[in-house]
């Protein structure tokens, strides 16, 4: 596992900047066209495994519900959590934990306020062959980004096998998403803060998810939740 700097949120992220810079130049209405036009894309891409996430299907309404407020927020709906400069990447830096006994890389974090912005700080952590990567995004409630998130985690996902399991759940009172593979010795948590954070930790040669838990535990995401 050695994915870092860029994570699931990041290449969204990615994916966002490139349709935004694309757009430049161009009417602020065909803008707002092509980002949602994106958003409806990765809503189809998302579809066949939200489908196979809930048997459910008033859960996996829920996801799309979210979805499609997302959108309306791209288009500049009424009700949503208007975009806001990230903070600075320091702050971000800051709210990486040092934990007894693990080894702290130093630091990467960059910030981005043009064509989309965003912010992020990550570090990794090693202890004898185990390995932690912790990264924390400020997403600037951009739904652009944020949105196929929202969904993933509305749809009530919840799975278990003899290989492991994946399931939403809330971390510290905000919505979150956990999965574990027994045979590769892996793990995620993922945590929502505020509709605008995402706290991501992914781990690897651990007998279990409970150090990842334990990382998300030293990680204040009241003060976090916060920042402005």
């Amino acid at each position: 596992m050695r994915r870092h700097p860029t994570s699931r949120f990041l290449r969204i992220a990615g994916v966002a900047a490139l349709v935004s810079a694309v757009a430049c130049g161009k009417p602020p209405q065909q803008q707002q066209g092509e980002q949602i036009e994106q958003i409806q894309k990765n809503a189809q891409q998302l579809a066949q495994r939200a489908a196979q996430m809930s048997n459910n299907g008033q859960e996996v309404a829920k996801g799309f519900e979210a979805l499609a407020k997302g959108m309306a927020a791209a288009a500049g709906g009424e009700g949503q959590m208007k975009p806001v400069e990230p903070v600075d990447f320091k702050e971000l830096q800051a709210m990486l934990p040092e934990v007894e006994g693990w080894e702290k890389s130093h630091p990467e974090a960059e910030r981005m306020t043009m064509p989309v912005s965003f912010a992020y700080a990550s570090t990794r952590y090693k202890k004898k062959d185990s390995e932690i990567t912790e990264k924390i995004t400020d997403s600037g409630f951009n739904q652009l980004l944020v949105a196929p998130l929202t969904m993933m985690l509305a749809v009530g996902y919840s799975k278990e096998s003899t290989s492991g399991f994946e399931k939403s759940t809330t971390v510290g009172g905000y919505p979150a998403f956990e999965k574990w593979d027994k045979k590769e010795k892996s793990g995620e948590v993922t945590v929502f803060v505020n509709q605008r954070f995402v706290v991501e930790l992914e781990g690897t040669g651990m007998p279990d998810n409970k150090e990842l838990q334990a990382f998300v535990a030293r990680t204040d995401l009241k003060k976090l939740a916060v920042l402005k």
